[in-house]
């Protein structure tokens, strides 16, 4: 597994010290997430997934915890648009560059709109996919905010 990937190269760049989890990714997994967080021995609010959608028809990333559902209709109010759906695979691999389940908020091909949980906060340090399957990345919240662009928001269900 390379340690190396378009999220730790963004984030590197920025100056945004982070720190890297490497786990083995189970495809099979019912929920990859809260499958990622229990493979590094942490909470799964604290492990953030990564995902792509289409709000009003215009893409959007959302960086939610793994044990949460989002809202797409709090996604769509937070967006400034009517309704959200999620993006499908092959739409979101191609726009960011990722394989899902490694989908990262970080590095991808095109910056679009994107928001986190605002619970993200309530951690010194949350976990974000990394750029592949099988890394985590450790970060600030704030920081993983600021690098990400996103805007802390509350979008869970």
């Amino acid at each position: 597994m390379s340690k190396t990937t378009p999220a730790t190269v963004a984030l590197t760049k920025a100056g945004v010290a982070f720190e890297l989890f490497a786990y083995d990714y189970d495809p099979d997994a019912p929920r990859v997430g809260l499958q990622a967080a229990q493979a590094v021995g942490k909470a799964p609010e604290q492990v953030f997934k990564t995902l792509m959608t289409l709000v009003d028809g215009a893409p959007a990333c959302v960086i939610a915890p793994s044990d949460c559902e989002v809202s797409m209709k709090k996604l769509a109010a937070a967006i400034g648009g009517k309704s959200a759906q999620m993006m499908k695979p092959a739409d979101a691999e191609r726009l960011t560059g990722y394989k899902v389940g490694g989908v990262s908020p970080f590095g991808q091909r095109k910056i679009v709109p994107t928001v986190m949980d605002e619970t993200a906060v309530l951690f010194d340090q949350i976990l974000i996919n990394g750029g592949q399957r099988g890394l985590l990345l450790g970060v600030a919240p704030e920081a993983a905010a600021r690098a990400a662009g996103a805007r802390l928001v509350d979008i869970t269900a």
